[in-house]
């Protein structure tokens, strides 16, 4: 591929999206909402320098940011060094000829300390009890994800 041809590809959906009527803000807002809400998967990529990683995980959403509890792994390989981050978010069982519904989102990943306030919050929003918590061998972190960028799909909007 060419850099011409790179670019393209890069620009495809800032092209198409030029001149196309907008949604209205607070209906959008409104639509993501609903779709984080009635959503517990993600995949989550994280990265720095050339690690890549993506990792399937369970989120909640509230307080406009999503929230996961993880035992670990090697995300935080690249969460120690990047906190940017990208996830997905998509039906499952559809086809390009189907009822397409998915978001791209990108933001940033924070650590919430296990003796915060915030901490206590989300695990109480999932309902589960601190003291089950501090009985595991290892940690349980909570990463919160604040979006800086949301896109969406519907074939609905077509």
């Amino acid at each position: 591929m060419t850099n011409s041809e790179y670019d393209q590809a890069l620009t495809f959906w800032i092209r198409k999206d030029q001149g196309e009527k907008k949604m209205d803000p607070a209906a959008l807002y409104a639509w993501i909402s609903a779709f984080l809400s009635s959503h517990r998967v993600l995949a989550l990529a994280t990265g720095a320098n050339d690690y890549v990683r993506c990792t399937p995980l369970e989120y909640t959403w509230h307080e406009d940011a999503l929230w996961i509890f993880t035992e670990g792994g090697l995300k935080f390989k690249g969460l120690r060094d990047n906190k940017n981050i990208a996830a997905a978010i998509f039906d499952v069982g559809t086809t390009f000829t189907g009822n397409l519904r998915s978001l791209q989102l990108e933001g940033t990943a924070e650590v919430v300390a296990p003796d915060s306030v915030e901490y206590s919050s989300a695990a109480a929003f999932r309902k589960i009890p601190l003291s089950a918590i501090k009985k595991l061998p290892e940690p349980l972190w909570l990463l919160k994800i604040t979006p800086t960028e949301i896109t969406c799909l519907n074939s609905d909007w077509r």
